[in-house]
């Protein structure tokens, strides 16, 4: 990704560096224990600019030539400064007024939680804040994260990012 400012995220739920807790594993790709629990975030210092918020959850190391979107938010208002761990529930109204979710690269608008096939090593699970500035994404809720990814490059004002190193168990 292009270098940007950055500003801090953190959470309650998941420390960046640290492994993700079994709750932000995924049951829906039957990871035994796994909840598909979202993690609760909280974020600040990100320009007065601002306008909007995205909040993704990425797996680079994913074994698909393309990583694994996990969870993507979308036009996240810019007085909207957390979000309360479960908020990756379908149909989600913890998200802030007018956001919503992307479906993820299991194909549902969620989050589904870390995956990692056996005997792949460790991926690194990206949670990243992205500070716009513009109130809207312009994609819609059928749109990929790569098309939310290219559709708001230029309008990248700054990013928090949390890594969470996660071995396949």
């Amino acid at each position: 990704m292009p270098k940007v400012p950055s500003f801090t995220v953190t959470s309650r739920t998941v420390h960046d560096g640290s492994p993700l807790p079994t709750a932000q594993w995924s049951g829906v790709l039957k990871v035994p224990g796994g909840q598909d629990i979202s993690p609760q975030l909280s974020w600040s210092g990100f320009p007065a600019q601002t306008k909007s918020f995205v909040v993704s959850m990425y797996d680079p190391q994913a074994p698909t030539g393309s990583g694994f979107w996990h969870w993507i938010v979308t036009d996240i208002p810019a007085g909207t400064t957390s979000l309360p761990e479960g908020a990756g529930v379908p149909d989600s109204k913890t998200l802030g007024a007018g956001a919503f979710q992307l479906a993820d690269d299991a194909g549902a608008a969620r989050y589904i939680g870390a995956a990692p096939p056996a005997g792949s090593g460790v991926h690194n699970y990206y949670i990243t804040v992205t500070a716009l500035d513009v109130d809207k994404s312009g994609v819609t809720a059928t749109s990929s994260g790569a098309l939310l990814g290219f559709t708001i490059g230029g309008h990248t004002l700054a990013r928090a990012t949390m890594i969470l190193p996660t071995a396949a168990s």
